[in-house]
């Protein structure tokens, strides 16, 4: 069942300790000729899951010495849930209780080992429970009136016994380096009282924002009716609606830190230079955490360059995509511009390392007209990349990035992450 987020997203403004200024430079004796509006909205439509997947291949199920692995990142207080089905049942599945296995402990350090704890065994509430085994009839008698998904802690309702869920599955995490993580379920049912093969099953992640979990329950909700397809693992062990579903909602969600807008004439994009490194004049900052003062100071010293803007959204201060369907954060800025001006923008793709949305080549900026495709994604190189929205290192998810130096340079797409929208479906630039 889709969860609501309208509510959390106000939490934004406290989470993301994006840096707020507003400065400009002018120049006597240049002669105005028009006043523009310069607009930029953040449009991309926003998911709450960060990644999602299935594991085991359809049609192979897991028996009783076989493991499966779930390869994926996450960033601090972020979690991994799953479902998979007890095969020798008639509707029961195993899945952490919400929102899922942490993976970090308070101090950000990643959780390793046997986690098998956190496992719990559910009945889905569609079918009446039959004695658990090889001789259960599939489907078996359909429930007079579903009941809610309730934890089978060692009787179900028909008075059939289990051992816990720990004692039938082994969970390991393994920390891999750089936010990635492997999470590799066991059976060890063999020989046991409830000796079951697992069925393919599927997975989620869900992004952090302000201290809240997007979705927190992406699979199945503790005392409510079944949804999205988990009746179809629970009874016949068919991930493939369900994964349909959670693939629905597993996409991009990223604020864009307040935007920097310099007017220039007569030299070539003072911002960035593409195959060049961060040459230390505040872009490092404005790339990593959003901060485009210390940059805004040092463009104001540069000749040719007329006025200098940064423009924070309105309660939000960050510009906050769309949301269950409400419109992502704009803002507008009035610009004075000559013949010759040039324009340029920049702000931070705000759940990565160092990545910045920056207009490409000489926009003139006397011309109405949407120059959104003529906007770019860049990486800045000066720290280490991790999944975007999935990084433990990341600023805005409360980490410490990672140095390095290289070059800039434009962030593939897809990369080795993700697939992100096309540009112009995250951000929205026009002139009029």
């Amino acid at each position: 069942m889709k969860k609501s987020i309208n509510s959390k997203w106000l939490l934004l403004s406290a989470a993301l300790p994006f840096v707020l200024v507003s400065c400009s430079k002018s120049h006597d004796n240049i002669p105005v000729t028009s006043h523009h509006i310069i607009t930029i909205e953040n449009v991309l439509k926003s998911q709450p899951l960060v990644e999602s997947g299935t594991f085991q291949q359809p049609g192979m199920l897991i028996q009783p010495g076989d493991s499966s692995s779930i390869t994926f990142s996450a960033a601090k207080g972020e979690a991994i849930t799953f479902a998979t089905m007890y095969g020798w049942s008639n509707d029961l599945f195993f899945a952490p209780a919400n929102p899922g296995i942490q993976v970090y402990d308070a101090s950000g350090n990643p959780i390793q080992g046997d986690v098998s704890s956190q496992i719990k065994l559910w009945d889905n509430g569609t079918r009446i429970n039959q004695k658990p085994g090889s001789t259960v009839n599939h489907p078996g008698t359909a429930e007079t009136k579903p009941q809610n998904i309730v934890e089978v802690n060692g009787t179900d309702a028909q008075g059939n016994t289990y051992l816990p869920a720990s004692s039938l599955m082994k969970a390991n995490l393994k920390y891999d380096g750089n936010s990635m993580f492997t999470l590799t379920l066991k059976n060890i049912s063999g020989g046991t009282t409830n000796e079951t093969p697992f069925s393919p099953g599927v997975w989620a992640v869900s992004y952090i924002v302000g201290n809240n979990l997007l979705n927190s329950d992406p699979i199945y909700t503790e005392g409510k009716p079944t949804a999205n397809g988990l009746t179809k693992i629970s009874e016949m062990g068919d991930n493939s609606e369900l994964n349909s579903y959670l693939s629905s909602i597993t996409g991009i969600f990223t604020p864009l830190s307040p935007i920097l807008v310099v007017v220039y004439n007569g030299i070539s994009n003072p911002i960035y230079t593409v195959g060049q490194n961060d040459a230390g004049h505040g872009l490092k900052a404005l790339a990593q955490k959003g901060d485009a003062s210390g940059l805004a100071d040092y463009l104001k010293t540069v000749k040719g360059v007329k006025n200098v803007y940064v423009l924070p959204a309105a309660n939000s201060k960050v510009l906050l995509p769309v949301i269950n369907g409400q419109a992502g954060s704009s803002v507008s800025q009035q610009i004075s511009v000559a013949p010759g001006d040039k324009v340029a923008v920049a702000t931070m793709y705000g759940f990565s390392n160092d990545w910045f949305f920056a207009t490409k080549g000489e926009i003139d900026a006397t011309q109405a007209s949407d120059i959104s495709s003529q906007v770019g994604l860049f990486d800045d190189g000066t720290a280490v990349n991790q999944f975007p929205g999935a990084g433990v290192t990341q600023f805005n998810l409360a980490g410490t990035p990672l140095t390095e130096s290289k070059p800039i340079a434009a962030v593939p797409n897809p990369n080795s992450f993700t697939t992100l929208p096309d540009i112009s479906n995250i951000i929205n630039v026009t002139i009029r």
